[in-house]
């Protein structure tokens, strides 16, 4: 490179670190600092979350579906407090399916367990089948995924290790592949998780015997006080209900009892997670709820029983049934205010956990280097109708009701075709950035709707002829209302367009990303930096 053109890269890159804003309060903060927390104690999509304790620590992973990496990690000291600290899945297996987005597909519901002293991860691929990973440390490394039951429509499994020795694998069906649902099969299972004993299996809970049952799935099998107690969610994500199961066997017969569900509350279908004992014996229950374009985020509550059934919540207007609480005592003192990472100023050696790809990356895709990001453009010609059928979309979770996403861009040898920018993705999306067209660099604002199968795009040229540095912008309002805008100078900022409402995406919740997608790959090929990503409040 030139020594000129060194020097003014250098200068260009002192300029952007300069520009980033100063540290913030984050944009969503469960712990009170009273000794009294907030619901949800994730304002975040981690769908279908499930968690453990292991000594002083809980531990929670969650559904993923086609992000990548997949299978997030999560550490607390307090049930309230949560840390990000990896993935367990750092590429979607079979590789080759998974190198183009497959929206809806990829990991669903996980289960996590302790057991002969190493960490497991039983998750389902609604396509291929029920894998196993394990780790001795949580943090990783963990294995490759093993294949343990094969077949399409196998979801939600959840293994039990039993006193006697023996062990068993519980798991639902997915309508949409298998052509029915709402009942859950027992299997028999190796003790190490390496293959199943029986053909088969057994059907011990049939939701169509149950009156009003539908959508009975997300099983959590556990065995306490001479029982086996299968808490399962029915009734489909926005609506439904938290069931608890009891039996004497372990292959039933078991009666059914509602332990929670949205009573006089405005929390809508508290239900699907996992029951966790603190060491002092206390009960804990952290579940989702649907928020539409924010996802499934992660409520915490306090179980307490009753003869022999839990009661999670509060009382409810229906006996021996609960209701969410909004806020409660955190269940230990002294654990300091966390939440998982959402700003990213480019410092560290690799991206921050927060960051995950519309499907299995490329290593060409991305570099860092002090201060910068730098997403390499990446071909995707079947995108030009829709964005979000683009591969390397790099995007993150909605991290609070409301809030403002920074960042500040610089394009570098934009090609005709190439496009490049700040997206809001769902099935219903936005995206405000740089589009190379006819010799011309053009800032576009661009949306796509309505939700519904396919939307169709539609785009607004906001500057004929714009700089390739540009500072971008969404704020968020309450009700998930995004508000795009742009700046030339980092200070005075002009709105892009409309309040634009995004939907959910395929089971999940909306995602903020970035990306830079073109027609051409290599050494010609563009390329887009960015300085920082700052998440606050608004």
């Amino acid at each position: 490179m030139p020594a000129r053109a060194a020097g003014l890269r250098a200068v260009f890159l002192s300029l952007l670190l300069a520009a980033a804003p100063a540290l913030a309060a984050p944009p969503w903060q469960a712990d009170l600092g009273d000794g009294r927390y907030q619901n949800p104690v994730l304002h975040a999509d981690y769908s279908d979350p499930d968690a453990i304790r292991v000594g002083d620590r809980y531990y929670m992973t969650a559904s993923s579906f086609n992000s990548v990496p997949g299978l997030p990690l999560l550490v607390s000291r307090d049930l309230v407090n949560w840390e990000l600290v990896g993935h367990a899945l750092a590429r979607l297996v079979p590789e080759a399916h998974f190198a183009t987005p497959r929206y809806g597909d990829g990991v669903w519901a996980p289960c996590l367990r302790y057991h002969d002293g190493q960490f497991w991860i039983f998750y389902p691929d609604p396509d291929f089948g029920v894998y196993v990973i394990t780790a001795r440390d949580f943090s990783g490394p963990w294995s490759a995924p093993h294949l343990l039951l094969p077949g399409k429509g196998i979801i939600d499994p959840t293994p039990l290790w039993d006193a006697d020795g023996k062990a068993y694998l519980l798991h639902g069906w997915a309508k949409s592949r298998a052509g029915f649902n709402n009942r859950l099969t027992l299997r028999a299972m190796a003790p190490d998780a390496s293959r199943l004993l029986d053909d088969a299996g057994q059907t011990v809970i049939d939701g169509d015997q149950l009156p009003g049952y539908r959508t009975l799935e997300g099983p959590k099998f556990y065995q306490a006080d001479g029982y086996y107690y299968v808490f399962a969610p029915a009734g489909g994500v926005e609506e439904g209900w938290q069931a608890v199961f009891r039996s004497r066997s372990v292959r039933g017969p078991y009666a059914v009892r509602t332990v929670m569900d949205q009573g006089r509350t405005p929390v809508n279908g508290p239900h699907q997670g996992a029951w966790v004992r603190a060491a002092d014996g206390q009960d804990w229950f952290l579940h989702f709820q649907d928020k539409q374009a924010y996802g499934r985020v992660v409520h915490l509550q306090p179980m307490r029983w009753e003869d022999g059934w839990p009661l999670i919540g509060e009382p409810g207007p229906r006996a021996g049934t609960g209701q969410p609480v909004l806020s409660y005592r955190k269940p230990l003192a002294g654990a300091a205010p966390a939440m998982p990472p959402t700003s990213d100023d480019f410092s560290a050696p690799r991206l921050g956990p927060q960051w995950q790809w519309n499907a299995n990356p490329q290593p060409g895709w991305a570099s860092l280097s002090p201060g910068r990001l730098r997403l390499h453009t990446v071909p995707a010609p079947d995108s030009a109708e829709h964005l979000r059928s683009a591969p390397g979309i790099l995007s993150q979770k909605l991290p609070a009701p409301a809030f403002v996403a920074d960042t500040r861009i610089q394009w570098n040898q934009p090609q005709e075709g190439d496009r490049a920018g700040l997206i809001l993705n769902a099935m219903q999306y936005a995206w405000l950035g740089l589009r190379q067209r006819a010799g011309h660099t053009e800032l576009v604002y661009t949306t796509c709707t309505p939700a519904a199968l396919r939307c169709k795009e539609s785009n607004q040229v906001l500057l004929a002829d714009a700089p390739t540095s540009l500072h971008l912008r969404v704020q968020m309002e309450d009700g998930a209302r995004a508000r795009f805008a742009y700046s030339l100078d980092g200070q005075q900022y002009t709105a892009a367009g409309p309040v634009f409402t995004p939907s959910k995406g395929r089971w999940v919740g909306a995602q903020l990303g970035l990306f830079s997608i073109g027609l051409q790959a290599g050494a010609a090929a563009s390329s887009l930096d960015v300085a920082y990503f700052r998440l606050t409040q608004p």
